[in-house]
């Protein structure tokens, strides 16, 4: 879990982080939109994501899917 403060401030609010995986016949752009809207059914708060690995299915020399997993970044309710 990150800590998300500014200095001087009482008020601490406490962020996490979940990684998620989501798939696109499309693009990266698109499974990345999609992990997000996914994620943002369930998680409140999101704040940031950033992209820990990618990777493509290939099947007779032409991707076929593309996968994202992504670092999702929330902070946590008082």
């Amino acid at each position: 879990m990150y800590s998300l403060t500014t200095e001087g401030d009482e008020n601490m609010s406490v962020a996490k982080v979940s990684e998620i995986s989501a798939r696109s016949e499309k693009s990266f752009e698109d499974a990345i939109k999609l992990g997000l809207a996914r994620a943002s059914k369930t998680l409140r708060n999101i704040t940031s994501a950033w992209i820990k690995e990618q990777r493509v299915d290939i099947s007779d020399g032409k991707i076929t899917e593309y996968q994202v997993n992504l670092m999702v970044t929330f902070v946590l309710d008082d």
